[in-house]
């Protein structure tokens, strides 16, 4: 019975030792060799991952680059940076800028040269819209009017000229007037003068970077000049009841057409990078050749035939000035 149960107990140490060189051997070899685990992670690795692994572990060098070597023309592609984005439609070009544009502005108009002489600045506004052939070259069809005043010399002259009357039999007692519908006495004249015009416009756009832009502009086309002399007068406004108000009305005025030709700089500000509304800033020099006319002056008024009837030929003299506009463009 002793001898049985010391055989039993020999054989359990055996078996136990069995198994711990068994255990010992496997953990040996796991050791020696990557894990199942890291071989199955390892294709999901990023190429600049892998690059980083390769660098800092010689163990798993000819498995890695394996693997990545198989797995290469599966990885997604690099991500591309997106700008504005550009679509096809019939209002773009191939370049994609838009194929039409519109303006509308306001500002100043400033006379220049000989006309400064008889003008004053005022105010002027202007609108149009044209066809972009491409980001740079561009044709605008504008209508503007720019309006001035009177020097104060030219006022005096004028009154003066309405206001001289020769006496051409004195024994007779005749009085010739001049002046218009023969007016012999003009005590508040007052007048002003504006200049109307439709022309096409080429556009070159400079090319620039970023919310800022810059173009510039050359064109020509028809300028109509007028220039109105008034006097206040006394008229009726009815509403609800009739009143007598004063008011300035029309005593003579002059015109003068022509060709003219313009040209000039302007800058452009974007409201935002996806927005095609920019507030636009310029300044155009205007040239009008207008044909000279022989009419009554404050110098030659004596001796003026009496059947005159052009008081200011100053209005078709060679017409020069400057407009500076601000508006929006779209």
């Amino acid at each position: 019975m002793n001898i049985h149960r010391s055989l039993f107990g020999i054989a359990c140490r055996v078996m136990a030792l069995s198994f711990l060189m068994a255990g010992t051997a496997v953990l040996a070899h796991a050791q020696a060799a990557p894990s199942v685990a890291s071989t199955m992670k390892a294709p999901l690795m990023l190429a600049s991952e892998s690059a980083s692994a390769s660098s800092s572990s010689s163990l798993f060098d000819t498995d890695a680059d394996t693997h990545f070597d198989l797995l290469a023309g599966s990885q997604p592609p690099p991500r591309r940076r997106y700008g504005r984005p550009n679509y096809a439609s019939g209002n773009s070009n191939a370049d994609g800028s838009e194929k039409y544009t519109f303006l509308a502005g306001v500002g100043y108009a400033g006379p220049i040269g000989n006309t400064h002489k008889y003008e004053t600045p005022s105010y002027g506004f202007q609108f149009g819209g044209g066809r972009n052939f491409n980001k740079v070259y561009g044709i605008l069809a504008q209508f503007d009017y720019d309006h001035f005043g009177l020097q104060g010399a030219t006022i005096a002259n004028e009154q003066y000229i309405y206001n001289y009357c020769t006496t051409a039999d004195e024994s007779a007692g005749y009085c010739y007037p001049v002046g218009p519908n023969n007016a012999q006495s003009v005590s508040s004249l007052d007048g002003n003068n504006h200049v109307w015009s439709f022309t096409l416009n080429p556009t070159f756009t400079l090319p620039t970077d970023g919310s800022l832009g810059a173009y510039m502009v050359l064109g020509g086309g028809f300028y109509h000049k007028v220039t109105n002399f008034t006097e206040p007068t006394l008229g009726e406004y009815c509403y609800y009841y009739c009143e007598e108000i004063q008011e300035n009305a029309n005593i003579d005025h002059y015109t003068s057409n022509a060709v003219g030709v313009n040209g000039g700089f302007g800058l452009t500000y974007k409201f935002s990078k996806f927005s095609n509304e920019r507030f636009y800033m310029e300044a155009r020099y205007v040239y009008i050749p207008n044909s000279q006319r022989y009419g009554v002056t404050a110098q030659n008024v004596a001796s003026s035939p009496l059947n005159a009837t052009d008081f200011y030929p100053a209005n078709s003299n060679r017409t020069t000035y400057i407009p500076v506009k601000f508006g929006i463009r779209f």
